[in-house]
């Protein structure tokens, strides 16, 4: 908050919270410590709270001060804001004009979070301060309503569904299937599932058929969570529903099938990824969400930052050449893809792109779904690409050889070629290519930056400091090198210079009573950024492991994921315990 230490010292001592005695050696800490306010010191001594702090700040600056605690917000109101972007930044949207949008938020000064959401809704952006206590009962109450909501819905459309079984003798047809598919209840728990899907923020819906029943779960910040239990008998019925919507056969029932749909809600464009696998006791569907519009992201946001930060700025102004992501299924490869290639998209280039399948859509990119079954391939679609004048090429997936071979030319003959590699880490992804039958020589003289990352679960506010003892640091040192950390740490000022690990505080959930999901929303990257050194070509021009080049990549500066990984609890944005299971994993 920009407020004079003066005029908040003034204002605080008229309220009477803190005595004037307390107040003055709050002061003379500000001045001794000098990059500390006033405010933040007393709420650190505990003298005042954090919510006392905002009203008193909210009254100072004029802003208006609002209290959510059981107020009733519209549900197209509150939506408007991606629930990630909403609770990763505490802003709740209260109250809309044909105009203006009225949103309440910890920080007014929080000026990236409110041009996202200019950007997003189109409307003048009114902040309101409120306190964490609003934030976090209004969210936590509307998730529960909301699952109370839908669970109610789904229970009253199972019992007026109409049962369907299948006699032996009389097996049902694909016209029967599609009579039954578009049943009105059946129609209504699809939808049902797939709106509190997306209200949740799920990454994937999975539909199980069990012996007796049907569990839906939803994969929720990575790790998979129990939604519904539905009657077994309701599930042929659901999955002829999805099938029609993703324009499947839907009397196959032995063979796997893959399709797609999309819906739109709250203006919100979300396309599902559908999978379906014969099982034991029926079908299993897995449908994975894709929000098309990411529009407004930075690298920052990512959480990319430092000299790694630098590195892909940098990469991303050559006119030639090759940058990688990579990393396994889910982990925000083609989220870093599509960032990159927003602050590539100016008027005065021309960006293509091959995928499969088109995750996100760009304005002002030329982009191309690959179809396997008509023999339009990655690689017929980078053959066609490069004879349509491109500067930036971008390629959803080197998966084979020809693939490989073909994205390295492209990067040769004057073009920035973007993809993505499935590689445990950075360093993973020069032997893989090798193995793709790239000669060395070529990728040397094309490959620039390779980026390994992984995602994990990002701590809410409800959160505290803790201080690691002697032994659990001696453990933590044996699987990552703290003094690497360390000095990161310190010459991006998280620490102070003298600071040593016994005196660095790591973050973890409070124990308060709060469910694990209460402590954890959203998800943040955890990145190593492997620059192609000269160092690196000769390595790589002698067929080095993966080993030898991560090694040599550490000597010049990069920070493994396990590393970002460390340096990212010290900054609080998640707990050691969370790190170790992603990248361990």
């Amino acid at each position: 908050m920009l407020i004079e230490d003066n005029q908040l010292y003034k204002f605080i001592l008229d309220s009477g919270l803190v005595t004037k005695d307390e107040l003055e050696a709050a002061k003379a800490e500000v001045e001794k410590k000098g990059n500390k306010r006033l405010g933040d010191i007393l709420v650190s001594q505990g003298k005042i709270t954090a919510d006392n702090l905002r009203r008193m700040q909210a009254y100072t600056l004029g802003i208006p001060f609002v209290d959510l605690k059981g107020k009733k917000i519209p549900f197209e109101t509150l939506s408007l804001i991606p629930e990630p972007i909403a609770r990763s930044h505490n802003i709740v949207a209260f109250k809309k004009s044909d105009v203006s949008l009225e949103v309440a938020m910890l920080d007014v000064n929080d000026l990236s979070a409110i041009d996202f959401i200019k950007k997003k809704v189109h409307l003048k952006i009114l902040p309101r301060l409120t306190d964490s206590e609003s934030v976090k009962k209004y969210w936590f109450n509307t998730k529960k309503s909301l699952k109370a909501e839908f669970g109610d819905i789904i229970q009253k459309e199972t019992d007026t569904l109409r049962m369907i079984s299948e006699n032996k003798g009389e097996p049902v047809t694909e016209e029967d299937w599609k009579k039954i598919a578009e049943d009105l209840p059946v129609v209504r728990i699809v939808d049902t599932l797939v709106k509190h899907a997306i209200i949740q923020n799920a990454s994937d819906i999975h539909i199980e058929q069990m012996e007796e029943q049907v569990l839906v779960r939803y994969r929720i910040d990575g790790l998979l969570h129990d939604a519904m239990i539905l009657p077994k008998q309701v599930g042929p019925s659901i999955i002829a529903r999805i099938k029609v919507l993703s324009n499947l056969k839907l009397d196959e029932k032995r063979l796997p099938q893959d399709g797609r749909f999309k819906v739109d809600m709250n203006n919100e464009k979300v396309s599902f990824r559908v999978s379906i696998l014969p099982t034991y006791y029926g079908e299993k569907t897995v449908m994975r969400l894709l929000r098309e519009n990411i529009s407004g992201f930075t690298l920052e946001y990512l959480n990319f930052h430092g000299e790694g930060l630098e590195r892909i700025h940098k990469a991303l102004k050559q006119a030639t050449g090759m940058i990688l992501t990579t990393g396994p299924t889910g982990s925000g490869k083609t989220t870093t893809l599509y960032t990159m290639l927003d602050i590539l998209n100016t008027p005065d280039v021309n960006i293509s792109t091959i995928e499969d399948p088109i995750e996100y859509q760009m304005a002002r990119i030329n982009q191309t779904q690959v179809r396997p079954e008509i023999g339009f391939s990655f690689a017929q679609g980078i053959r066609t690409l490069v004879r349509q004048d491109p500067d930036i090429i971008m390629v959803g997936e080197i998966r084979d050889n020809e693939t490989a071979a073909l994205a390295v030319n492209a990067a040769l003959t004057g073009h920035l070629v973007l993809s993505t590699l499935h590689t445990n880490s950075a360093a993973g992804a020069i032997p893989r290519l090798l193995d793709m039958k790239v000669e060395s020589f070529l990728l040397v003289s094309t490959l620039d930056i390779v980026i390994g990352q992984r995602l994990v679960r990002h701590l809410t506010e409800n959160k505290e400091k803790y201080l690691l003892s002697k032994d659990e640091l001696s453990q933590l040192h044996k699987i990552v090198d703290l003094d690497r950390v360390l000095d990161a740490l310190k010459a991006e000022k998280i620490v102070k210079p003298n600071d040593t690990w016994e005196k660095i505080p790591f973050w973890r959930a409070t124990k308060t009573g709060e469910s694990e999901e209460e402590s954890f929303k959203g998800r943040v990257g955890i990145h190593e950024i492997l620059l192609v050194t000269e160092t690196i070509k000769a390595l790589i021009m002698k067929n080095a492991t993966s080993s030898e080049i991560e090694e040599q990549a550490k000597k010049e500066g990069m920070l493994t994921m396990l590393e970002d990984g460390i340096f990212k609890c010290v900054e609080g944005v998640t707990t050691i315990e969370e790190v170790l299971r992603v990248v361990t994993e």
